[in-house]
């Protein structure tokens, strides 16, 4: 049997259909992170078969030893080896004896006793216990002191991480759902992803560096709200206001409104670079810059938009690009408000490019005769609000924005089941 051409059903039942001592064993890997600092724990594990790929490692591992990372094996106490065998490979350089005893002391019969547990619950199955091993590489922190908890958390994420591997978790699925929602804690800071539309984007475009301070100083946190540096603050003050809405903002989503008409590939590299989180791109440049610009975006991992202000068919523009932007703006001009909005396109746009997000600008929530509500843009299928006078003029900008964002109606991302749910 070939196990390389797909693994359709769960490994319990795939194992169960081969005799205790068969040779057929996948290549499994596993992760969990348990706790908090210093004692809390980060276990990898790999688990395959000693004739394969894992056994090797195994071996390789026990034989091959380096200064301050020696791999010991699992033992539940003295002289009690837990089954499947089992070999600890500490992550932080072991620097003294104070290091050494956390290590062969509370975590190594925490993953010793996890396993064995694992195994006694199902979750291996024990007819395997003397065909496969197991290698799990442990993180322990220098400053970890509470024996209690370094046992206690590398236990749990030592049998979360067997039990992940087994299941095979996560999913494709799981992490194409999971992967733009949080950053990872130790970052310190998050890179935002615009993964639950609708979005509101305050465009701050007045070129005074006191008012834009004083802009974002009112304006309220949420998980909806984007903020752009408008085409006339960036051509005032260069792409450094980006770094200054960051040093007010670390964790917003920023926009750099260049409206690129050549040089796509460099410019997308400078609003990376000042740490943006988005270039526009004007609809009117050449196809061959709009592409350029796009590709350095993907590249920098930055949102590439392109902005369709006075193109008269943006459905083809979008048809005709060989690689497809991550925003389409639809922009009434300042100078054209009087005009229609020009949204019925929408649902062209998505059918071209069906992951594509569509921003709509010009006039959204002006309380004069004619302008449209955000709830008019979201049912004509828009992602992004773009509101700026309304909100940057606004005697109250907080209450404006929130106004706004209440409109809206999406609920704050609760980041605490992101962060605890797995």
């Amino acid at each position: 049997m070939d196990c390389r051409a797909g693994f359709t059903v769960s490994l319990n039942t795939f194992l169960s259909l081969i005799s205790p001592r068969g040779v057929i064993i996948l290549f499994l890997i596993g992760e969990a992170l348990i706790g908090e600092e210093p004692e809390l724990a980060h276990v990898d594990i790999i688990i395959g078969d000693k004739n394969g790929p894992a056994g090797q490692a195994f071996a390789t591992g026990f034989t091959q030893l380096s200064a301050g990372h020696t791999p010991l094996l699992s033992v539940i106490r003295p002289n009690l080896l837990t089954k499947p065998a089992t070999l600890i490979v500490p992550k932080v350089t072991v620097q003294n004896m104070d290091g050494a005893a956390k290590i062969f002391g509370p975590a190594q019969s925490a993953v010793a006793r996890a396993v064995a547990d694992a195994m006694d619950e199902g979750i291996i199955p024990k007819e395997q216990a003397e065909d496969i091993v197991i290698v799990a590489s442990i993180f322990i922190h220098p400053q970890a002191e509470d024996y209690s908890k370094i046992y206690r958390y590398n236990y749990g994420a030592t049998k979360l991480a067997v039990q992940r591997a087994m299941d095979g978790f996560p999913d494709v699925d799981t992490v194409m759902k999971e992967k733009d929602r949080t950053m990872h804690p130790i970052m310190g800071f998050n890179v935002t992803r615009l993964w639950d539309p609708p979005y509101l984007q305050v465009a701050i475009d007045i070129p005074d560096m006191d008012f834009v301070k004083k802009i974002l100083k009112q304006l309220p946190q949420s998980d909806h709200l984007i903020i752009e540096a408008g085409t006339p603050l960036i051509k005032r003050y260069g792409l450094d206001v980006v770094s200054k809405i960051r040093e007010a903002r670390p964790n917003a989503f920023i926009v750099a409104d260049l409206k690129t008409l050549d040089t796509g590939n460099l410019e997308a590299r400078m609003v990376a670079d000042a740490t943006a989180d988005a270039i526009v791109i004007s609809g009117l440049a050449p196809l061959s810059t709009i592409e350029k610009a796009i590709k350095e975006a993907k590249k920098t991992g930055i949102y590439a938009c392109i902005d369709m202000l006075n193109v008269p068919d943006p459905v083809k523009v979008l048809t005709d690009l060989s690689v497809k932007p991550d925003i389409v703006e639809l922009h009434r001009a300042i100078d054209a408000e009087d005009s229609a909005y020009a949204w019925g396109s929408i649902p062209d746009m998505k059918k071209v490019h069906p992951k594509l997000l569509v921003a709509v600008a010009g006039g959204i929530g002006k309380l004069e005769a004619g302008s449209a509500k955000v709830s008019d843009a979201c049912d004509a299928g828009a992602d992004i609000i773009v509101v700026g006078r309304s909100i940057t003029k606004a005697k109250d900008v907080r209450l404006a924005t929130e106004v706004f964002l209440e409109d809206m109606q999406k609920a704050e991302i609760d980041q605490y089941r992101v962060m605890t749910d797995f």
